[in-house]
C-alpha cells in the first residue's frame, strides 16, 4: 500500500485541474519607512527623514553635533563623519591639533562657540585631507562661522585653511594665518563663495613658492566684504579668477612688514564690482602695482571694472594704483573709476574706454591715522564735497553705505551733502 500524506494529498488536488486552491496565508502589512535612526551627541536616537526635502540647519529634524573635548564627540575628523545633510556642527573654544575633516554634507553649518578672543583655534600641526588642506569641502550649501585654521603646510605648496570643491560656501568671522594659501578654491563655475567679516594674515614665507592669502579659482561667483587682510609675503593678498567679483569695504594693508605682490588681482578680468575698499602697498613689496586687472588674459566673455570710492596707499617711492591690461583683451575692457583717493607716490590713468572723474589726491597731513594707516580725511579737508554720486553700473550701485571697521566687519553709513573721495565718509 502506498501512503500518501495529506500535505502531497493536497499538492496533487491542486495541480490535478480539479479546481481546488490553498487557502491564502495573509503576510504583514509592510511596515512605514521612518527614515535613518541615529544617536545624537547627547546619547538619543534620532530619526532623520530621508525621504523628505533637504532641511535647512534650523529645521526640527536637524541634529545638532557638539565638539570638544568633553563632549560625546571628541574631534572634528569624528564629527565630518557623523554629520548628515542639514545638520549643525557646534565646536567648543580650545585648540584642535591635526584634526582634518571632509565636509559632503548639503545645508550643513559648522560654527565655533565663543567671541573673537576665544574662538576655536584649528592648528593642522603637520596633517592634510587629502594632501590639500586642513579642510576639503565638497558639499552642497555649507557655512563657516568663528573658526581659526593655522599652519597649513602640503607637498605641493597649496596647503590650505580650506580647500573649496563643490557647492556654495559662505565664510563668516573667521580667521586664516600662517597657512600656503588661506582658501583655495576649485575652478568650477557653478561654484559660488562669499566671505565676510573674516581676517586673513601672515602668507608662508617660501622663497621659491607663491602664497595668496586668498585664491579664488574660475568660480561663478565671489563676494568678499568686511575682511582685513595683512603681511603677505610675494604672493597677492587675494587673487581670483571669477567669473562675478563683488569687493566691498575691506581693509587689504600689506603693512609694514609685508612684501604681497598684488594687493588685489583679478587675473582673467571678468565683472568686477570694487567699491568702498582701502589698498595699501609697503615700502619693501618687489611689485609695484596695488591692483591689477587682467593681467593673464580673458577667460569670460563678460568683462568690466567698476572701482569706486576706494582709498589707495602706495608707501613705495613709486608705482602705479590701479593697472588694467586692456590691450588683452580684444573685445575691450569697460572701466570705471570714480572718486578714489590717491595716497603717496604712484599712476592712476584714465582708462580707454569708460568713466573717469571725482579720483583725487591727498597728502598723508591731510588725513587722520586708523589701523596704523592714514586712511580718513579729516572734518575739515577741502576734498569733502567735492564729488558728485558716482550713481549705479548695471544696477549695482556704485556709493557705498558702509564702512570697514576693526578689527573686521562693516558699520553703516549715510553720505550726507559734503561727499569725500575714498574708503570713508566719517571724519573720526
Amino acid at each position: 500500500m502506498i501512503r500518501i500524506s495529506l500535505l502531497s494529498a493536497a499538492l496533487l488536488l491542486c495541480t490535478s485541474g480539479t479546481g481546488l486552491t490553498q487557502p491564502r496565508v495573509a503576510l504583514p502589512d509592510s511596515p512605514d519607512y521612518k527614515g535613518e535612526i541615529r544617536r545624537g551627541p547627547d546619547g538619543k536616537l534620532i530619526v532623520i527623514d530621508k525621504t523628505a526635502t533637504r532641511p535647512a540647519p534650523t529645521s526640527a529634524l536637524a541634529a545638532t553635533l557638539v565638539v570638544g573635548p568633553d563632549e560625546a564627540i571628541r574631534t572634528i575628523t569624528e564629527a565630518a563623519k557623523l554629520a548628515r545633510d542639514g545638520d549643525i556642527v557646534e565646536i567648543r573654544p580650545g585648540e584642535y591639533r591635526g584634526q582634518t575633516a571632509i565636509w559632503t554634507q548639503n545645508d550643513l553649518t559648522i560654527r565655533g562657540s565663543g567671541g573673537n578672543n576665544t574662538r576655536p583655534v584649528l592648528l593642522a600641526d603637520g596633517k592634510s585631507a587629502e594632501g590639500k588642506g586642513l579642510w576639503v569641502i565638497r558639499g552642497g550649501r555649507v557655512r563657516v562661522e568663528n573658526l581659526e585654521f593655522r599652519g597649513v603646510r602640503v607637498r605641493d605648496g597649496n596647503g590650505a585653511g580650506i580647500r573649496f570643491e563643490r557647492g556654495q560656501l559662505v565664510i563668516h568671522r573667521c580667521a586664516f594665518i600662517d597657512n600656503e594659501m588661506g582658501i583655495l578654491t576649485g575652478n568650477l563655475p557653478d561654484l559660488t563663495l562669499e566671505i565676510s567679516d573674516s581676517e586673513f594674515a601672515d602668507a608662508a614665507r617660501h622663497q621659491v613658492d607663491l602664497h595668496h592669502l586668498l585664491y579664488v579659482g574660475a568660480i561663478g561667483r565671489f563676494a568678499l566684504t568686511g575682511s582685513r587682510f595683512s603681511n603677505g609675503y610675494r604672493g597677492h593678498l587675494v587673487k581670483s579668477r571669477a567669473r562675478e567679483n563683488h569687493i566691498r569695504y575691506n581693509l587689504l594693508a600689506d603693512g609694514p612688514g609685508g612684501r604681497a605682490s598684488f594687493e588685489l588681482e583679478f587675473a582673467n578680468g571678468g565683472l568686477a564690482y570694487v567699491v568702498g575698499n582701502v589698498f595699501q602697498k609697503s615700502d619693501s613689496a618687489d611689485n609695484s602695482v596695488l591692483v591689477s586687472y587682467g593681467s593673464e588674459g580673458p577667460r569670460w566673455p563678460d568683462n568690466a571694472l567698476y572701482f569706486s570710492h576706494n582709498t589707495l596707499i602706495n608707501d613705495r617711492h613709486a608705482g602705479t594704483f590701479l593697472k588694467v591690461r586692456a590691450e588683452k583683451f580684444p573685445a575691450g575692457v569697460e572701466s570705471w573709476m570714480i572718486n578714489n583717493l590717491t595716497v603717496g607716490h604712484g599712476d592712476l590713468a584714465a582708462p580707454e574706454n569708460g568713466r573717469f572723474e571725482g579720483n583725487l589726491t591727498a597728502q598723508r597731513g591731510e588725513l587722520i591715522d586708523y589701523a596704523g594707516q592714514p586712511l580718513r580725511l579729516k572734518p575739515t579737508s577741502p576734498l569733502r564735497g567735492q564729488v558728485r554720486i558716482p550713481g549705479k553700473a548695471r544696477e549695482i550701485d556704485l556709493l557705498p553705505d558702509a564702512e570697514f571697521t576693526l578689527p573686521a566687519g562693516t558699520r553703516p553709513v549715510s553720505p550726507g551733502s559734503a561727499l569725500a573721495p575714498g574708503a570713508f565718509q566719517r571724519g573720526g
